[in-house]
């Protein structure tokens, strides 16, 4: 197992970053897991899973035992309040939570990289956790989706032209993983195994909300509650939005390549989706669906309306939804006082600061340096300092020093 792990930011906002590194040929792992077997690519997969649950045992005990208490809570008080699709509450409703889950990964198994169950199972493993609680807590995560935001702004607009990218995850405050915030830096010392990238999460999170890889590419995503008819159909069966966007991070190099695995993807639920390359210096919206899947820049954004969503030059821009006119205004009105001096800490002091959107964390991407300025909520269990991440003091990443973090001798 080769793992490292250290406390990073101000007294009071402190979050774990945690280094990861696998090899496909490292060693045989198949003995760690009772009638496990996989192919070599897999068994470094468990690598990158059982070296997190070892170092994080007492750590992923308490987050993922709290985090399934608190969603079987939920269900009990009211399904609703937990934001879980229509269907989804049905099936709570009748079948119970993990049968109603059970059924998800039965719909979303075959088009996910198989890879990421194998971590799950060498977390599981190594840190004595229930397998199928945490496979779906994993799943919960892609279906509750979210109010976010996002831009993206390079050449012109941007102070020295550098191509820049926000992820604001407003999210479910009260989920006991929000408590437990981490960077988690992914080592693949085998080419078949995928880039360098940073996940920026929770503790045993494996899933991608938010993050940017070696190659200065980052995602962003925002949940889609009011959806106009150009998003078509929704579905039940594809591949889970947060593999999806870890699949990006993990194994394109290049904005061309991410918008052919989200042009070809079975996608499911309506959502908008970032993606910026630094080496291309642009960042597009996707518009997404089950039906569409539609790239957006700053000469063709959608929504377009002149009053509340109207397009910037080098800019685009996603304010919480789709159908969002508050929002949408702030973040333009905001971004647009802003253009051509737009900075990761003018963002930080305004643009985020001032629409009030980030509440449970954020991400600044300077794509362009590979720097990422990321803030988070404060724990449940703290009264130091204010509660939402757009709140609190950010800290700055250095990506390219954490990519090249060598692999300790043992």
């Amino acid at each position: 197992m080769i793992v490292q792990a250290f406390r990073a930011g101000p007294p009071g906002a402190e979050f774990w970053v945690i280094h990861l590194w696998a090899k496909k040929s490292m060693y045989e792992v198949r003995s760690l897991l009772s009638g496990f077997a996989c192919c070599s690519i897999h068994q470094a997969m468990v690598q990158f899973g059982f070296a997190y649950g070892s170092m994080f045992k007492p750590e992923l005990q308490i987050v993922i035992e709290e985090t399934w208490k608190y969603m079987e809570q939920q269900v009990i008080d009211a399904i609703e309040s937990f934001n879980f699709p229509t269907w989804l509450n049905d099936a709570i409703a009748n079948f119970g939570l993990e049968v109603a889950l059970g059924l998800t990964y039965d719909w979303t198994k075959d088009y996910t990289t198989p890879g990421y169950y194998d971590e799950l199972h060498g977390i599981a493993d190594a840190a004595g956790l229930n397998y199928t609680h945490l496979r779906d807590i994993m799943l919960i995560g892609s279906l509750t989706q979210g109010d976010c935001s996002m831009y993206g702004s390079w050449g012109a607009a941007s102070a020295d032209g550098k191509t820049l990218q926000l992820r604001a995850l407003d999210w479910d405050t009260e989920n006991p993983a929000v408590s437990y915030p981490a960077v988690v830096v992914y080592h693949p010392l085998d080419a078949a195994l995928g880039h360098a990238f940073a996940n920026v999460g929770f503790i045993g999170w494996t899933g991608t909300l938010t993050g940017q890889n070696e190659h200065q590419v980052a995602v962003s995503e925002i949940g889609v509650s009011f959806p106009d008819d150009t998003f078509g159909n929704m579905s039940r069966v594809g591949v889970p939005f947060t593999y999806l966007l870890r699949d990006i991070l993990q194994f394109d190099t290049t904005l061309a390549a991410a918008r052919e695995r989200i042009t070809s993807a079975h996608r499911t639920c309506d959502l908008i989706l970032g993606v910026g390359d630094g080496k291309a210096e642009m960042v597009n919206v996707v518009q997404y669906s089950s039906s569409v899947a539609n790239f957006f820049n700053d000469t063709n954004l959608q929504p377009l309306n002149a009053t509340w969503h109207p397009r910037i030059k080098n800019m685009v821009y996603e304010g919480m939804d789709w159908d969002c006119p508050a929002y949408q205004k702030a973040l333009h009105d905001q971004l647009q006082a802003h253009w051509g001096q737009l900075t990761p800490e003018n963002t930080i002091a305004n643009v985020t600061a001032n629409v009030q959107t980030g509440d449970v964390h954020l991400a600044v991407y300077d794509l362009t340096d590979q720097n990422m300025y990321v803030s988070f909520m404060r724990p449940k269990n703290s009264t130091a300092g204010a509660q939402y991440a757009y709140q609190r003091p950010f800290t700055k990443l250095d990506l390219t020093r954490l990519f090249q973090e060598p692999a300790p001798s043992s």
